[in-house]
């Protein structure tokens, strides 16, 4: 066995969710390349990026309760070889349709290991580590997000094979991977009558007050998410003029690290100012990216990267926090994962949105759209959670005024 004491195993799975989670920001630097070698366009590009989260959104609907009945590792194996799947296809795909499957693939493999992995980890989760375990997993998830165009982007800048690379690496790490979740301990025992189903995006009646502000925040930060990873460095080499893959990769690294930060420095603001304030983050980030574009300033896209990831990373943990605690127990389960599809909406559509404006209007003008309409939404959630609380406030003192 590699994997001798419990936090071994733990520290060991959190590593192979991270490695999951680099693969599928991978390709982040080189798009220009691919752009320039396959000869397609910005929408194309946006298209190829938004196809994994179409791959995500079906493996959180289809698998995304499946480890409960057929347990963690199977789903976790799964989740790998899909991962492995992903990068032969970017290795060996010289046309557009291996990137678009290879995107879906990643996506899929990203879906099944966003809720099976975070749960496997939690529950591996040595007694003195229990209080951090569900940080320790949203750590590995988004800093694997963001080492993926930190490595791909300076083995691409400084070494041979800038296509190539950083998958071949991406598929040895996947390998060892396989033999640390082969070695690790099952942590759920199948039911004897297994019930396979496909989740119905739902929402109860009673969640929704709650849920609505909280998506909407969560939309809107990961909308940013979906800005960096598929057209930032786009952004810097055509109107910044940065042409440097290790500085572009470095960029996007900066904006998931700052959400780390946020997740894990939430809890030190109070409770009911949780979600605002990180709408407020996420506003002014937003504001500054949008002067770095108008203004091509490398100054201020490092500033709003670091600012808006705050916020992307407050809003979404205390957003998943405060729709968990509002959902009924018996449908806590069906509510998150709603949250999810909607927050993994937000890498699609608008990315999309940017490259059709990007064809038709020009990448300038594309991405000052996309900033206003970004801090429109952070604003708009912010108001309906300044409403509530006032609402909340003005109930309390009538119910003091009347005892």
């Amino acid at each position: 066995m590699i994997l001798g004491s419990s936090k071994t195993t733990f520290l060991a799975i959190a590593l192979v969710f991270a490695v999951i989670m680099m693969g599928t920001t991978l390709p982040t630097p080189l798009y220009p390349l691919y752009q320039q070698k396959l000869g397609f366009s910005q929408l194309m590009i946006t298209v190829i990026f938004a196809t994994y989260a179409v791959g995500v959104i079906v493996a959180l609907l289809s698998v995304g309760t499946w480890s409960d009945q057929l347990g963690r590792r199977p789903l976790l194996g799964v989740g790998l070889a899909l991962s492995a799947a992903s990068a032969v296809l970017f290795l060996v795909g010289g046309s557009v349709g291996p990137l678009l499957l290879g995107r879906l693939l990643s996506g899929l493999s990203a879906g099944i290991f966003t809720g099976t992995a975070t749960v496997t980890v939690v529950e591996l989760a040595p007694r003195a580590w229990l209080s951090k375990a569900t940080f320790v997993a949203t750590a590995a998830n988004m800093g694997g997000l963001g080492l993926g165009p930190l490595v791909a982007g300076g083995l691409s800048q400084y070494l041979p094979a800038p296509l190539h690379l950083c998958f071949i690496l991406d598929l040895v790490l996947l390998a060892l991977g396989g033999a640390v979740v082969w070695c690790a301990p099952e942590t759920v025992t199948q039911p004897a009558g297994q019930r396979l189903r496909v989740q119905v995006p739902r929402v109860p009646a009673e969640v929704r007050g709650v849920f609505l502000p909280a998506a909407i925040a969560g939309f809107a930060g990961f909308a940013v998410l979906g800005l960096f990873t598929a057209v930032a460095p786009a952004v810097m080499g055509n109107i910044l003029e940065i042409t440097n893959r290790a500085t572009a990769g470095a960029v996007v690294f900066v904006v998931f690290i700052a959400s780390t930060a946020g997740q894990g420095g939430q809890q030190r603001l109070p409770e009911t100012w949780r979600l605002p304030v990180g709408c407020l983050l996420l506003v002014v980030g937003v504001a500054l990216i949008g002067a770095a574009i108008g203004l091509a300033s490398l100054t201020a896209l490092l500033a709003g990267a670091v600012i808006a990831g705050l916020g992307q990373g407050v809003t979404l943990r205390a957003g998943l926090g405060a729709v968990a605690a509002a959902s009924p127990s018996h449908r806590r389960g069906e509510v998150l994962s709603t949250f999810f599809v909607v927050l993994y909406l937000a890498l699609s559509v608008p990315v999309i949105g940017i490259g059709i404006a990007a064809d038709t209007l020009g990448l300038r003008t594309a991405g000052l759209i996309f900033t206003v309409a970004v801090a429109t939404l952070g604003l708009t959630a912010l108001g309906s959670l300044l409403i509530q609380r006032r609402s909340k406030d003005s109930a309390t003192e009538s119910t003091v005024v009347s005892d």
